[in-house]
């Protein structure tokens, strides 16, 4: 396992700035996910990690080791391409030996590291396979196999299930979180999908337009953005206005804490999620519009006094018709004054 450091990096191509001032500390067995959309700069901040980019400037540090001048062989880090990298003219058992050749391992211990290998993957019947007899499932197991028989210290997967349908997608995230844990190497993801991030990570680098907006866990990052982009890029939130006096937040919905933060306008945030269809009381509101989404409904309100304010949100509840009143208000402790 391996502590990583990465400090102060900076990196253009062409006078482009693709990674702005990123610093990001992770912890030995810990998986990281680098999330942000399409051309964020999260590929290009693991293949620095990785060691296949240079950077303007700043450093990677592994176990403390500055790797400014450490070619990729010699880091200790394998990398996991999204599309697998595997040799088309290799049956499985080849593929997965192949950097093990590579090192001169001998015949014996290669061949051992490989099924035991082959035996964790849950890929044993595909030994004698060749890629293109093989799922995308199957595939993205042979090239983790690859990576893993090597032993390293620091593992780095770039979009891995990108290539996937909905249900192997999902079997294959539960199937690396348990491998992850199980072998404790340190990993870093890269994704642009958010519950993907959420679902497999302790903890998740925000990055938007080359700049590291938050770094957080999973749970902070939903519920606790530090800003109105990150806020916005996670999604489904409402924007309510108010004002924040003497740390407390104060606006149509009820008063809110606001500890820390500046008197004067601000906005509070909240999910979806945050507000509740509430047949206790809160504030009257009128139904504007409906979407059954399966295991919820997101309902379109809009509030029956000043200020007139739509707002959205998720309910179990699917019983609620358009023109109907209900009333809303906050599920506790789910504010977030911006």
């Amino acid at each position: 396992m391996s502590k990583v450091r990465i400090e102060n990096i900076h990196k253009s191509f062409g006078g482009n700035p693709v990674l702005k001032d990123i610093s990001i500390d992770i912890d030995e067995g810990e998986l990281v996910s680098i999330l942000g959309p399409s051309g964020c700069g999260k590929t290009t901040l693991l293949r620095l990690v990785a060691g296949l980019e240079t950077a303007d400037s700043g450093s990677v540090f592994i176990d403390g080791r500055c790797c400014d001048d450490i070619p990729a062989r010699k880091r200790g880090a394998v990398i996991v391409f999204q599309d697998y990298g595997l040799f088309p003219h290799m049956t499985v058992t080849a593929n997965i030996e192949f950097g093990l050749v590579a090192r001169k391992e001998n015949r014996a211990l290669r061949a051992k590291k490989t099924a035991h290998m082959l035996d964790i993957m849950q890929i044993s019947d595909k030994a004698s396979c060749y890629p293109h007899e093989l799922s995308g499932g199957q595939k993205q197991r042979v090239a983790l196999a690859r990576a893993c028989v090597l032993e390293p210290s620091l593992l780095l997967l770039d979009e891995p299930f990108s290539n996937l349908d909905t249900n192997l997608k999902d079997a294959m995230r539960e199937f690396v979180s348990d491998l992850q844990r199980d072998l404790g190497i340190t990993t870093v993801l890269v994704t642009h999908d958010k519950e993907e991030a959420f679902m497999l990570s302790q903890r998740v680098a925000v990055i938007l337009d080359g700049c590291l907006r938050q770094f957080d866990t999973p749970r902070q990052i939903y519920a606790r953005p530090r800003s109105i982009q990150v806020a916005d890029f996670i999604g489904e939130a409402n924007y309510i206005s108010g004002t924040v006096l003497s740390g407390t937040f104060s606006c149509f919905l009820g008063n809110f804490d606001a500890s820390g933060r500046p008197d004067g306008s601000a906005r509070l945030m909240l999910r979806y999620d945050h507000l509740i269809a509430d047949p206790d009381g809160g504030v009257p509101c009128q139904i504007l519009e409906k979407k059954f989404r399966g295991r919820t409904t997101t309902y379109r309100v809009v509030t029956k006094h000043d200020p007139i304010t739509e707002m959205y949100l998720n309910s179990p509840i699917d019983t609620l018709q358009p023109g109907s009143s209900v009333f809303v208000s906050v599920s506790a402790g789910s504010e977030c004054v911006l």
